[in-house]
């Protein structure tokens, strides 16, 4: 391995795109290479589910830097390239095709993929999901013009948001899921009526308790869901949102730790010299929780990239951000911050059927995540309150006479 070897990165998404950007910021001047398996120049993911599917951003607005940005800053993006073998001894990376890369530094920003569903009908036309722009692409051909019947499997994040997008579009639209609410592992029961009660309001049937048995078409073509409740709902279109995994192959096969995710430290260090992990494929240790966390919102991509990178060239790094989401769904805007759990009591600050309100997931008297619906530039004190760590009367945490950054100071 040269001193001229290249830093290597392995992803096109926004953390891999975040590291490039970030290393020429720091003043690396040595060869960075970016590899894309997507042919697509590096973009964000949430504008697929949210302005774009919309039909209300551009194809371009997606895009983490321009396409002219690499070649202006000496980076070598190689686009459609799919890494195939990561050879830690020999520091050297395998593309398909044959091509081998050496590299000084590395960094996995490899993603995850969408989790598909092992049902009888799953490989019907029509069935689609939702994790690439060209999904995105096929789902806003498909909605367009509306008047389709769209069925939507699962009531998390990104079928939530497709249902607004369907919605938006003029779709009939029916949600399966087979908790009792919509987010339930994530927001417990109380938020996730919230949610329920608001596609609901907006003309979605939503059937809750239930499950996916097949899905039946005819030509090749999906025309109906069948349910344990329900024979046959009509279909034109299915979108599959039953989560995601985290794209490990590349990293196990090559010897590294892998725990849902490629493990890191808190540097983002995985168990290789000179591996790095960030974004959705990495466990990191995060020192606030003291344990591994995997996080797959786009903060987390957003700032792990240039952590990674400052990391790669030997700067100290302790990465401990807390989780951030946000979510825009029909006239609901979102954002949640922290880690919240299934005992947490949850209290809320204004009334959830009123629109607009904060609610805190509380773990022994201690704010463990909070989240603000229609309530605007509160992410930095619920943010203090979950670091601070120490208990919160809530009087004060439901009182809106009280400011919350008093509570955090």
């Amino acid at each position: 391995m040269s001193t001229q070897d290249p830093f290597v990165i392995v992803g096109g998404g926004l953390a891999g795109a975040k590291a490039a950007e970030t290393l020429r910021a720091e003043g690396f001047d040595g060869p960075v290479v970016l590899v894309a398996g997507e042919p697509e120049v590096p973009y964000e993911r949430p504008p697929l589910s949210k302005e774009y599917l919309l039909g209300k951003a551009d194809r371009e607005s997606p895009r983490v830097l321009s396409a002219d940005w690499y070649g202006e800053h000496d980076v070598e993006l190689r686009i459609g390239m799919r890494a195939t073998r990561l050879d830690t001894a020999g520091h050297r990376l395998t593309l398909a095709g044959g091509e081998e890369l050496p590299y000084a530094k590395l960094l996995l920003a490899t993603g995850s993929s969408a989790r598909r569903i092992p049902v009888p009908g799953a490989d019907l036309d029509g069935v689609r999901y939702l994790r690439t722009f060209a999904d995105s692409d096929q789902l806003l051909a498909d909605f367009s013009g509306g008047g389709k019947r769209v069925v939507i499997v699962g009531a998390g994040w990104i079928g939530l948001e497709v249902a607004a997008a369907a919605r938006h579009h003029g779709n009939d639209v029916t949600i399966v899921e087979p908790q009792p609410t919509p987010l339930h592992a994530v927001l417990g029961p109380e938020m996730g009526r919230v949610f329920a009660r608001l596609h609901r309001d907006h003309g979605v049937d939503l059937f809750t308790d239930t499950v996916v048995r097949e899905f039946r078409g005819a030509g090749g073509r999906v025309e109906a869901v069948a349910t344990d409740q329900h024979a046959g709902l009509a279909a034109d279109v299915v979108v599959v949102g039953v989560g995601a995994a985290p794209n490990v192959d590349l990293a196990a096969a090559a010897g590294l730790e892998v725990d849902n995710g490629v493990v890191t430290d808190d540097a983002l260090r995985t168990s290789a010299p000179d591996v790095f992990a960030a974004g959705d494929v990495a466990s990191s240790f995060h020192p606030l929780y003291g344990r591994q966390v995997r996080v797959e919102h786009w903060a987390n991509a957003l700032n792990a990239g240039p952590a990674a990178a400052r990391s790669m060239l030997g700067q100290p790094v302790s990465y401990d951000r807390v989780p951030y989401f946000f979510t825009d769904q029909y006239d609901l805007g979102m954002e949640y911050s922290g880690l919240g759990g299934p005992g947490d009591t949850v209290v809320t600050r204004g009334n959830p059927e009123d629109g607009a309100f904060i609610a805190f997931w509380l773990q022994d008297g201690r704010v463990a995540a909070g989240m603000n619906v229609n309530v605007w530039d509160v992410t930095d004190p619920i943010q203090q309150l979950i670091r601070a760590r120490r208990k919160v009367p809530v009087a004060a945490l439901t009182d809106a006479e009280t400011p919350l950054d008093r509570l955090a100071a």
